[in-house]
């Protein structure tokens, strides 16, 4: 005997989900409340419950399970409040969960006095493990309980004057686990005891209580389950998948495929054990396939804090869509890829003919409320890429190209040297004290510039060592007459000025220049790869000169240049 033998597959001859595509949002129902909450290390007390519960009406549900009326007076009042205080929108129903039996039934249905709409949820559960095992029962016996449970909740809601207010759904529970020919007999049973319906009033919820099979079969089942159920035209198929096998987000996505039309979930999952769907990661999957979700997700960080406020439970830093990394690269490769895809965004739009497809981005952050400024984190696997585009899209710092790589190796000797990881304003620290702010052999002051119609002529002080010199000198420019009277002074090693760029930052009254000067300190150009230094001032002149005598400090600091 196998202690986990295989999985017996379901026999469907001519299965059709596998052809069909998802075009419609599903019924999304939260079962947060309820099923989720009863989860919970520490269950949501009423106030915490009634924050979660707008949180849920701000995302767009319009079914909402509530809570087991008949399992505490908390959650009894709950619901009392929410109609007694008229707090549910007219046009969401509010759902409530009771077992087979009448003392039950006949509380949870008084809990609903009064409400404009709402679901009577009832469940029995119908596998060989439970009945037989648990309760003592067969098919018969569940049957049964399954049929005159109905006719309680029928009666309690005609008892009350309820009928046209109150619909009506009904689980198999342990759907999954249990013989469908059974289930399929038990359902139709259940229908004809309750009457004549439309979906909207009456819904078969067929749950994966426990995941024990394949995604693929639980499509299976639901195809097989809606070719041999004869009420389809008045019966809304719903499902409820937990994720014991983390197969719960595929395993309901195929079986939507295969004919049902209503879901319920969790936001982030919560539930018993390994929790239920997360309905969060399937509405954003639908969205980013091109269909409307019809639930607002644009404010993630938000949801994020109040289920995490009012649960106890962290959300992981992985999760799909709300996790803190969820669109974080690490990966130099990664980070380049995103960079460059965001730089050419328009062209790849127009070459795919889609709005957004970014490498490693199945969607754009900004959709679920996230910032691109955040999209990159730079650790010990950064690469150059990532490093820039930080300083580039945070704090308007656009280094030449030919930088990139100095750049990358002054932040990588820094982690090799720290470990862990740098957020955006050390990295721009580093930058600052590795190529703006550099001293060293060399020091400027007292300069002074003329200009006689194209040339410039200049004067300086020049320190080297500490030793003052004063120098002169005329060029093109104000750079180019500084790096002549250099030259020229005879206290300078080889050095030639091969790049210089410079770009404004910032606007109006705070705008100010950042140049870059790159240097080469070898007569062979092909020995030796440019220094690199920058400088910053509101004078685009000063800038240039300031960023030579960085690159000039860097090349004796780095050994491209001898000690004067």
């Amino acid at each position: 005997m196998e202690k986990y033998p295989q999985i017996a597959p379901i026999n469907v001859p001519n299965r059709t989900w596998p052809d069909k595509v998802i075009t419609k949002a599903p019924v999304w129902a939260s079962v947060d409340l309820r099923d989720g909450n009863q989860a919970l290390p520490v269950p949501m007390n009423p106030a915490q419950k009634l924050e979660y519960f707008n949180m849920l009406l701000n995302i767009g549900f319009k079914e909402i399970e509530v809570a087991f009326p008949s399992a505490s007076e908390d959650d009894f009042r709950f619901v009392r409040n929410l109609i007694e205080q008229n707090l549910v929108p007219d046009d969401v129903r509010i759902s409530v969960l009771t077992q087979a039996r009448k003392h039950l039934i006949d509380r949870t249905i008084e809990s609903l006095v009064g409400v404009k709409s709402a679901i009577a949820h009832c469940y029995v559960a119908t596998s060989d493990l439970h009945g037989k095992f648990v309760f003592g029962h067969n098919h018969a016996d569940v049957l049964k309980m399954a049929v005159e449970g109905t006719r309680m909740v029928r009666d309690a809601i005609a008892a009350h004057n309820l009928e046209n207010v109150v619909s009506y759904e009904f689980s198999p529970e342990e759907f999954t686990d249990s013989d469908l020919n059974f289930v399929v007999d038990l359902c139709c049973a259940v229908k004809e005891e309750w009457g004549k319906s439309t979906p909207d009033s009456f819904i078969l919820n067929l749950p994966a209580t426990v995941e024990r099979r394949p995604p693929n079969q639980y499509a299976d089942m639901i195809e097989l389950f809606c070719r041999q159920y004869p009420f389809m035209d008045e019966t809304r198929v719903s499902l409820h998948s937990h994720n014991d096998q983390g197969c719960a987000i595929a395993a309901t996505e195929l079986a939507i495929l295969a004919g049902a039309t209503r879901v319920e979930g969790t936001i982030f999952g919560h539930g018993e054990r390994t929790g239920n769907l997360d309905l969060s990661v399937l509405a954003l999957n639908l969205m980013s396939r091109g269909v409307d979700p019809e639930l607002n997700f644009s404010n993630m960080p938000e949801i994020v804090r109040i289920v995490e406020r009012n649960s106890g439970i962290e959300v992981h830093p992985r999760h799909p869509y709300a996790g803190a990394l969820a669109f974080t690269a690490f990966s130099g490769s990664h980070q380049d890829a995103i960079r460059k895809g965001l730089e050419k965004r328009k062209d790849i739009g127009e070459f795919f003919q889609q709005g957004w497809k970014i490498p490693y981005l199945h969607i754009d952050p900004a959709d679920v409320g996230r910032q691109y400024e955040r999209l990159i984190r730079i650790n010990s696997q950064s690469g150059k890429g990532g490093v820039v585009y930080i300083l580039e899209n945070e704090f308007g710092i656009y280094p030449p190209k030919s930088m990139h790589p100095e750049i990358g190796r002054v932040i990588q000797r820094y982690l090799d040297a720290t470990g862990g990881e740098i957020d955006s304003s050390k990295l721009e620290s580093i930058f600052h004290d590795s190529f703006v702010n550099v001293s060293g052999a060399y020091k400027m002051e007292n300069y002074h510039r003329t200009s006689n119609g194209e040339e410039s002529a200049v004067t300086f002080d020049w320190y080297v060592n500490g030793e003052k010199h004063e120098l002169s000198g005329s060029g093109n420019g104000p750079l180019s007459a500084v790096v002549h009277a250099l030259k020229n002074s005879g206290l300078m090693p080889f050095f030639k000025l091969e790049d210089f760029s410079e770009r404004t930052r910032g606007s109006d009254a705070d705008a100010h220049a950042m140049a870059f000067v790159g240097i080469r300190c070898s007569e062979r150009t092909e020995h030796g790869e440019l220094v690199y230094g920058a400088g910053e001032n509101t004078n685009l002149d000063r800038a240039a000169i300031a960023a030579l005598v960085c690159a000039l400090n860097r090349a004796v600091i780095l050994g491209a240049h001898p000690h004067p």
